[in-house]
């Protein structure tokens, strides 16, 4: 026999047995009242024996509880089976008890000294609560299926809440990588025509220069391609060496002021998200313009938020129903991924010409260590040569 069939059978044989002393103990009050001289112990007896035949006679109610359970459109064939089922389990209850106890000799009552004699009396006695008792074991035996298949459920319920976030997680992470890989072969198509321009024009120092800045700006982003992402500290050495390959290409034309407050430099920001901002500045201000200019990168924390501001003396923007190229589309549709309606991108114009494009997310300390810098940008593209 199983651990479980144990456990069962224990619990079938304890809950019997608490039966008997419980009615036992109501029967002596009620002998007592009475002056009631008869022996306690074969009372006790008694009922002891009529729980355990009551024990020995559960599994098969048990059995036909689960053969044939009530439901709501099965209920009029297990009603038949169960009122039958209870008047057999009553009988044979009874006529149980009345052969242990006449054979066995335990009860000193002169009618419990056979079983012609003990069972007429059991039955006129003990019928409707044998088939009360039958009822109250269905009765519990659906309650604990009901518990039961609650708890089923619910686990279930939980496992597809599981599967449905993580299905969310890895549709919001497939969304952010569809983003940030449209974002950087824009970038780079663009530093591929600067490069194809200079060729062209006999500018080939400059264009090689400008392909060793791409080729470590491209080395430092491949190694953040697994980071939604990084410290903002990182982020402007991207925008640094960004600002390398666009030095080559303006020389003195550009010129960067980074208004960089210390206690920002740790908080996590989008990967790539800064870089197609400068960019747009530097397209849609600096070069359309034929004098030079200049773009001022800042940010500060307000707060629980953190704002990043990027401002040209261009001409501005025309428009603000629909942001200026895909740079910008790109890390709206990314701000709302990752944040929600908690962070924003806004375009507006400066009052003495320009635009200023302002990123506001909430400021959050980066926790992961291989988003923070850990080394100086490389060698090949120095912080004069990046014009800063």
């Amino acid at each position: 026999m199983t651990r479980q069939r144990w456990r069962k059978a224990a619990l079938i044989v304890g809950g019997w047995t608490l039966v008997a002393l419980f009615l036992f103990s109501k029967n002596l009050a009620a002998r007592t009242l009475r002056q009631d001289t008869s022996p306690w112990v074969d009372i006790l007896v008694a009922w002891l024996i009529g729980s355990y035949a009551s024990a020995a006679l559960t599994p098969a109610i048990l059995w036909l509880g689960d053969r044939y359970p009530f439901g709501r459109e099965r209920w009029a064939a297990p009603v038949a089976i169960h009122l039958l089922g209870s008047a057999v389990f009553a009988v044979s209850q009874l006529g149980l008890e009345a052969v242990v106890t006449a054979w066995t000799g335990v009860v000193s009552f002169p009618v419990a000294q056979s079983v012609g004699t003990y069972f007429p009396v059991l039955l006129a006695l003990g019928f409707h609560g044998g088939v009360l008792c039958y009822w109250l074991i269905i009765a519990l035996q659906a309650l604990w299926r009901f518990h039961e298949s609650s708890r089923r459920h619910e686990r279930e319920a939980l496992e597809l809440m599981a599967r449905a976030s993580a299905l969310e997680t890895q549709v919001v992470q497939a969304r952010l990588g569809a983003l940030k890989m449209q974002l950087q072969p824009h970038f780079l198509f663009n530093t591929l025509n600067a490069v194809v321009s200079l060729v062209r024009a006999r500018r080939g120092r400059e264009a090689e220069d400008t392909l060793a800045h791409l080729s470590d700006l491209l080395r430092w982003v491949l190694d953040d391609s697994e980071h939604q992402e990084v410290a903002l500290a990182r982020e402007l050495e991207y925008v640094r060496l960004y600002l390398a390959v666009e030095r080559v290409r303006f020389a003195d034309r550009l010129r960067i002021e980074m208004r960089i407050a210390p206690d920002a430099l740790d908080a996590a920001v989008p990967h790539l998200c800064l870089q197609p901002i400068v960019e747009n500045a530097i397209r849609h201000g600096i070069e359309a313009s034929a004098s030079s200019g200049e773009v001022v990168i800042a940010a500060r924390r307000l707060g629980g938020m953190l704002e990043l501001v990027v401002e040209d003396d261009g001409p501005g923007f025309r428009s603000f129903r629909q942001p200026v190229g895909i740079g910008l589309a790109n890390t709206r549709l990314r701000l709302a991924e990752l944040y929600g309606d908690r962070a924003a991108l806004t375009l507006a114009n400066a009052l003495d010409g320009g635009a200023i494009v302002t990123l506001t997310l909430p400021f959050r300390e980066c926790e992961d260590r291989a988003a923070t810098p850990q080394a100086k940008p490389p060698a090949a593209v120095p912080r004069k040569a990046a014009g800063l």
